[in-house]
């Protein structure tokens, strides 16, 4: 059973941000999953900056492999970390040309054998890519939210996604994550959340605590 304080949460958030939705522009998993490497220490803006003209580039999993290392990293350069996301985008395109028909894979266990991918770009991946539900993805704004609603005490994302998992209901495990990112980036900051405006304040366990 779903836990009354969450439901609450949720219907507040899903109020103040009607229409959530991921702010990566993509048209198929494999372009989202290209998307959501680049999104590691990056705005969203930013990669969607880099992949309107990168997603004309490479349509496939085999472009990628064919073009050098230097050639990629020049291409996603502005998104940060080049070398290692160039790598992980060249080494998991070959994984998938040879263990998965050209096909980005569609199930948890399949996408942790990507280079680069964990739990939390396998969730955002299985639910845009493929309207799959099997986790919380959480990023930076989850994890500091729901420590601060006072949803966990855990500070390992993956601790972290297991006890949000078992009180939220399974069909808003998705928007969850899309809810919390927009309430972080717009009021529930890292340095200076804005508790004033929060629809949430009255629910939060760390309110009015911040200076």
């Amino acid at each position: 059973m779903a836990d009354d304080t969450a439901n609450e949460i949720i219907a507040l958030l899903k109020k103040e941000y009607p229409g959530v939705k991921i702010a990566l522009h993509y048209s198929d998993p494999l372009e989202l999953l290209i998307a959501t490497i680049l999104s590691a220490q990056c705005t969203d803006k930013q990669v969607n900056g880099v992949t309107k003209i990168l997603f004309k580039k490479y349509r496939t999993p085999q472009d990628y492999i064919k073009t050098s290392q230097e050639e990629l990293e020049k291409d996603i350069y502005s998104t940060g970390f080049y070398r290692n996301k160039a790598k992980n985008i060249k080494e998991l395109s070959k994984i998938i040309v040879n263990d998965f028909d050209s096909k980005v894979p569609d199930t948890m266990e399949t996408l942790l054998t990507l280079p680069g991918v964990g739990r939390k770009t396998a969730n955002i991946i299985l639910s845009g890519g493929f309207g799959k539900i099997e986790g919380i993805a959480v990023d930076t704004h989850v994890k500091r939210i729901a420590f601060r609603l006072g949803l966990t005490a855990n500070t390992d994302p993956e601790k972290i996604e297991k006890d949000l998992m078992k009180i939220i209901p399974k069909n808003d495990w998705d928007i969850l994550t899309l809810l919390l990112i927009h309430h972080g980036r717009k009021i529930c900051r890292a340095r200076k959340p804005l508790c004033g405006e929060c629809v949430l304040n009255k629910l939060c366990k760390s309110a009015f605590t911040f200076g």
